[in-house]
C-alpha cells in the first residue's frame, strides 16, 4: 500500500511538472522575462513558504536553528540547479514541450540516480547505498541498466528532433513552436538536465532538516509531519533557484526595458497575471508532491527517475495535444515513440532493481 500510495503521489507531482508550461502559451504579449519570472514568484517565494507553513508547525524555527553549513549547502545546490531550471524554460522555448522535456529530463533523471551513489562511494558515507554497492548486487545491476535504458532512450528523442529538422519547412516548426532551433536548444537541454538533478542533490543535502520537520505532529493529517517533512528542505532550495532567476530575468528586463510589460494597458494584464501565477503555482506542487511520494518510497534512484519519466509522459501527452510532431515523417513518429517508450521502460527496470536491494 505505501509503495502505491508513492507511485501515486510521484504520477500526481510529475503531471504537475508536466503541465506547468501549459499556462504561459496562454500569456499574451509578454517577453519570456516578464512571465517567467512573475511565475517564478510563485514558484520559488510565495507558495513552497505558505505550504510549509500549512504542513509544518514552527517550520520558521527549524530553520533558524540549523547550521549555517547545511543552510549553505542546500542553498549552493539550489543555486546551481536554478541555472538549470533557468535553462529548461529556454530549452523547452527553442525545442517545444515534447522534445525538450524528453531530452532535459532524461539527463536529469540519469544523473540524480547516479551521482549520490557515487558521492556517498567517494566521501565513504555510512548507512547510504554507494555506487560500489549497486555495482556488487543484483538489484543494484539491474538499477544501472534501467539508466542505461533511459540513455537509449534519450538518444532516440535527440534523432528524432534532427529527423524533425530536416523534415519540417520553418514555418512548419514555427506553427507548433514558435521559436524552433533544434542544435541551440539541444546543448542548452542537455546542460538544463545536468544542473536540474542539483536538485535531488539538495534533498539529500537537507536531511538533516526534514529529519526535524519529521518528529512535529503535522495540521493536515494525525501523526508526525514524515509525509510532509521535505517541505521545509524545498524553501532553501528554492531560495537558491529565486537567486539565479532574479538575476537573469532581471538583466533582460532591462536590457530588453520589457519590464514595463507588467503595467502596460496594452496587453492583457489580469489574464496574464493569472495565468503566469497558476504556472508558478502548478510548478511547485511537482515537489509538493514528489516530498509526499520520497516519503513513502524513500529518496533512490527509483524516486527520482519515476518522478522524471511521469514528467516526460505528460509533457509528450501535451506535445501530441500541441501538434508538435505534425507533418512529421513516419520514421520520426516511430522514432520518437520508440525513444519515449524506452524511457518509460527504464522506470519499471529501476522500479524493479530498487525493489531487489
Amino acid at each position: 500500500m505505501q509503495v502505491l500510495l508513492g507511485v501515486l503521489f510521484h504520477s500526481i507531482g510529475g503531471f504537475a511538472s508536466g503541465s506547468f508550461y501549459m499556462p504561459y502559451n496562454k500569456v499574451k504579449q509578454w517577453s519570456w522575462e516578464t512571465y517567467w519570472l512573475l511565475g517564478g514568484l510563485f514558484s520559488w517565494l510565495i507558495v513552497p513558504p505558505l505550504a510549509a507553513y500549512l504542513t509544518i508547525p514552527g517550520f520558521v524555527e527549524i530553520l533558524s536553528a540549523a547550521s549555517g553549513q547545511i543552510l549553505g549547502l542546500v542553498y549552493f545546490l539550489g543555486l546551481m540547479w536554478g541555472i538549470g531550471g533557468l535553462m529548461y524554460g529556454l530549452g523547452v522555448r527553442y525545442l517545444g514541450m515534447s522534445l525538450g522535456n524528453s531530452v532535459i529530463l532524461s539527463v536529469t533523471a540519469a544523473f540524480g540516480a547516479l551521482v549520490p551513489p557515487i558521492y556517498y562511494d567517494i566521501m565513504d558515507v555510512a548507512g547510504k547505498e554507494t555506487f560500489t554497492d549497486m555495482v556488487n548486487s543484483t538489484g543494484g545491476l539491474v538499477v544501472l541498466g534501467g539508466v542505461a535504458v533511459c540513455l537509449t532512450g534519450i538518444a532516440l528523442t535527440g534523432k528524432a528532433g534532427l529527423l524533425k529538422e530536416k523534415e519540417l519547412t520553418d514555418e512548419q516548426k514555427s506553427a507548433s513552436v514558435k521559436e524552433f532551433a533544434l542544435v541551440k536548444g539541444l546543448i542548452i537541454a542537455v546542460f538544463s538536465g545536468v544542473l536540474s538533478a542539483f536538485f535531488n542533490y539538495g534533498i539529500e543535502a537537507g536531511k538533516t532538516l526534514s529529519a526535524q520537520a519529521a518528529l512535529i505532529p503535522d495540521q493536515l493529517f494525525e501523526g508526525s509531519s514524515r509525509l510532509f517533512a521535505n517541505n521545509v528542505t524545498f524553501v532553501v532550495i528554492l531560495w537558491g533557484g529565486l537567486t539565479t532567476n532574479l538575476i537573469w530575468c532581471f538583466f533582460l528586463s532591462l536590457k530588453n526595458r520589457s519590464y514595463k510589460e507588467y503595467v502596460s494597458k496594452k496587453t492583457p494584464l489580469l489574464r496574464n497575471y493569472l495565468f503566469s501565477a497558476l504556472a508558478g503555482t502548478l510548478w511547485f506542487l511537482q515537489f509538493f508532491f514528489y516530498g509526499m511520494g520520497e516519503s513513502k518510497l524513500g529518496n533512490g534512484a527509483s524516486s527520482w527517475i519515476l518522478h522524471t519519466s511521469t514528467i516526460i509522459l505528460t509533457a509528450n501527452l501535451w506535445g501530441i495535444y500541441n501538434k508538435e510532431w505534425k507533418g512529421t515523417s513516419r520514421k520520426t513518429v516511430s522514432t520518437i515513440t520508440v525513444g519515449i517508450a524506452l524511457i518509460l521502460v527504464s522506470v519499471i527496470v529501476v522500479g524493479i532493481g530498487n525493489s531487489l536491494t
